[in-house]
């Protein structure tokens, strides 16, 4: 049997296989991506075979099912975005309308027929730079009937919370998806969730995003913005400074990554994915709030002494660094560090809020 042959045999088994899982998928609850991968973990070291592959193939095989499980028993909903043509607003738009909802668009020209667009809305998303999150809000609320429900989907959570709650005397929710707009579904995504008023008017839409796999974290405005400090903006700050380095040395990215490892060439993909961004959006990442840019600050000065080090050649100062750090990092690994395939899922109910279903 020639290699052809064998290569035809070998597809049709992984087709048949895959038919296999689709009917077992479409027949019961779906684990999360995290979980899926996590089974089957040391099966794919002992092959050799990358985890990125295996997720694409289980996100692959979930996007399939979708169409076919997502407008079941769906009542279409009126509901206007704010900020929809923007590559954030456009994802919940096309995810929205996918399973039926009537979705419209107000734009920042489309403010003379705010009163149509609004009042009638059963949920008004506002999708727009965190800059100007505040203001449309308040300029909002004024054409919003009680019973709409009005949800943010900014990175910042508590000014944008406290603002709807205080213009708006409806339902009100705050939510932040961890992901750009470039996913196909909410499988395997977090969306932070941070409760505000009549959370049970929101139900229908976090059920949409599970039903399509994604994890709901439930937190405090307060609790999530301090936890963006360190997750996004400083992150943020971290690749922006290597795509700039990269970008003055000129170095020849193509040819870095012939001989990369693994774990460069990960972080190559991440920094192109940030340069494929919106610049202002990543800007106003990092100096959304003076919290945002002291920590950045820091960060930056811990690299400059770092760096003094080494250009000391201060060898024995830099394994003290690297020992302290080795020591917090040992304190902490049986509380928070999994396997790099796997993430804990915290849920950070406030007391006053038991009603919504996660």
């Amino acid at each position: 049997m020639t290699n052809s042959d064998q290569l035809k045999k070998t597809d049709q088994s992984l087709i048949a296989l895959l038919s296999d899982r689709l009917s077992l998928l479409a027949a019961s609850e779906l684990p999360s991506l995290d979980e899926q991968l996590a089974d089957v973990a040391p099966l794919l070291a002992q092959a050799g075979i990358p985890e990125s592959v295996w997720a694409g193939v289980l996100k692959s095989c979930h996007a399939t099912l979708i169409p076919k499980s997502a407008t079941n028993h769906v009542s279409p909903r009126q509901i206007t975005i704010i900020g929809g043509r923007g590559r954030m607003g456009r994802l919940f738009q096309e995810q929205l309308s996918t399973v039926g909802h009537n979705v419209s668009i107000l734009e920042h020209e489309d403010w003379e027929y705010a009163d149509q667009l609004l009042s009638q809305a059963e949920l008004v998303l506002v999708s727009v730079p965190i800059k100007h999150t505040v203001d449309v809000i308040k300029r909002a609320a004024k054409y919003l009937s009680p019973a709409t429900a009005l949800c943010d989907i900014t990175s910042i959570k508590t000014q944008a919370t406290q603002a709807m709650l205080e213009h708006h005397s409806g339902p009100v929710m705050g939510l932040h998806p961890m992901f750009g707009p470039n996913i196909k579904s909410f499988f395997g995504q977090k969306v932070v969730i941070c409760l505000g008023r009549n959370d049970d008017s929101f139900q229908w839409l976090l059920d949409l995003i599970k039903s399509q796999g994604g994890e709901l974290i439930v937190s405090t405005p307060e609790e999530h913005d301090q936890m963006m400090v360190i997750v996004q903006a400083t992150q943020h700050f971290c690749r922006f400074s290597l795509g700039v380095f990269l970008a003055h040395k000129k170095i020849d990215i193509e040819q870095s990554l012939t001989m990369s490892t693994p774990n460069y060439r990960q972080e190559i993909d991440i920094v192109k994915r940030l340069f494929s961004q919106n610049p202002q959006l990543c800007v106003d990442i990092m100096l959304a709030t003076e919290e945002r840019c002291n920590a950045i600050s820091f960060l930056a000065n811990t690299y400059s002494r770092l760096a003094r080090l080494v250009a000391r050649k201060d060898r024995d100062a830099l394994i003290q660094e690297f020992e302290n750090t080795q020591s917090f990092f040992e304190e902490k690994i049986n509380t928070f560090l999994q396997p790099l395939n796997t993430t804990v899922q915290r849920d950070f109910k406030p007391q006053m809020h038991t009603n919504i279903s996660i």
